[in-house]
């Protein structure tokens, strides 16, 4: 059977500082959540509409970036989507949640002054099957 492909790309703010916690084999597990902001049209005119989304980021990635996993902190998140089912008083429920491959920190908080990243406060972690690499485009310009 075929791998299909499961890559999601989402750019939005911190809802609640990231919060990390260990299984009970050592791995670390960080939960946070980012509001996706998109501008409708309603009407005559436009209205921004916010859509939430759970993240999981794992292992050495959650533990690198704690500290700056802080409510309002505008991120880039590079993962995939996994349904998690489960039942409750009789009832099945189930949510879509993004496993973090990859995060990267943008700007500042919605508070602060400037935007853009530095090597001090962002991270990216490939998801397997992507390169860190940047491609170098001048080799292919033929003068």
């Amino acid at each position: 059977m075929a791998n299909d492909t499961n890559t999601v790309m989402v750019i939005g703010r911190l809802t609640r500082d990231m919060e990390l916690r260990y299984s009970s084999g050592g791995m670390a597990i960080g939960s946070f959540s980012i509001a996706v902001n998109r501008r409708v049209k309603k009407g005559d005119g436009w209205a921004d509409e916010a859509s939430f989304f759970d993240c999981t980021a794992f292992g050495k990635t959650a533990e690198n970036i704690i500290t700056y996993m802080v409510k309002g902190k505008q991120i880039a998140v590079l993962g995939s989507l996994k349904q998690e089912r489960w039942q409750k008083d009789g009832q099945n429920h189930s949510k879509v949640v993004i496993f973090a491959g990859g995060i990267q920190l943008l700007g500042g908080d919605k508070h602060s002054q400037g935007s853009g990243s530095d090597a001090r406060n962002s991270t990216s972690r490939a998801p397997h099957g992507y390169s860190d690499a940047q491609p170098d485009f001048d080799s292919d310009i033929p003068f």
